[in-house]
């Protein structure tokens, strides 16, 4: 029956109303009635929005196995991104930091662990109208090997209070890396740690371990 056919394709193979059309050789406008006719539930805009997000291609591809020393680099950067990281947005992984240090670790993750696209990194750099722009966004771009032309518009503060003058010697980066999956697995990692040391007992205080123990149970 034509009518457990649309059901089977829109719901259980998760096609859209044009696909399902397309797979029976008829007009959308023709699946659409039919799903009225039949009382087959259509998806939200939510869900719809959902669906389509799920089915997108990634942007980044994890490397699937890596060394002890690139798995001490993946924890720090995540512990780096918990710390420091945008965690309420939706759409794009952010860091932000005046030290360098603290971004070049995060990046050589993203590039390394996680390698992401060159091309679809940005850079966002904050400072004070004192400084020297044009000398920060070269140091930046020679440190981070981006090149200045993904980095984004700067925000320059007007209001400059001497007694901050030497807090960011080279100014505030943001590194942007816009995809929600990636953000969406660097949350979920992150949870993966937190629940760890929740077994452990670090969080409750319930356990102690030793530095020894706690690296036989992490290993």
């Amino acid at each position: 029956m034509i009518a457990t056919r649309i059901r089977d394709l829109y719901h259980k193979d998760r096609l859209s109303s044009r696909q399902v059309a397309q797979k029976l050789g008829i007009s959308q406008w023709s699946v659409i009635s039919l799903m009225r006719r039949y009382n087959i539930p259509r998806r939200t805009f939510s869900e719809a929005n959902q669906l389509l997000f799920s089915k997108k291609s990634l942007s980044y591809r994890k490397k699937p196995n890596i060394t002890k020393d690139e798995r001490f680099l993946l924890q720090a950067a995540l512990m780096l991104y918990w710390a420091e990281g945008y965690k309420k947005g939706v759409h794009s992984v952010d860091l932000s930091n005046s030290d360098e240090r603290i971004i070049v670790i995060f990046l050589k993750a993203l590039r390394r662990i996680y390698r992401v696209e060159e091309k679809k990194l940005r850079v966002y750099l904050y400072c004070y109208s004192n400084q020297d722009i044009h000398a920060l966004l070269e140091y930046w771009s020679k440190i981070l090997e981006i090149p200045k032309s993904q980095f984004i518009k700067p925000y320059v503060r007007k209001d400059f209070d001497e007694k901050k003058k030497n807090v960011m010697p080279h100014g505030l980066v943001h590194i942007r890396y816009y995809d929600k999956k990636l953000l969406q697995q660097i949350k979920a990692e992150i949870d993966i740690i937190y629940n760890e040391f929740q077994k452990l007992g670090w969080l409750s205080g319930q356990k102690h371990f030793s530095v020894k123990e706690a690296s036989e149970r992490a290993t």
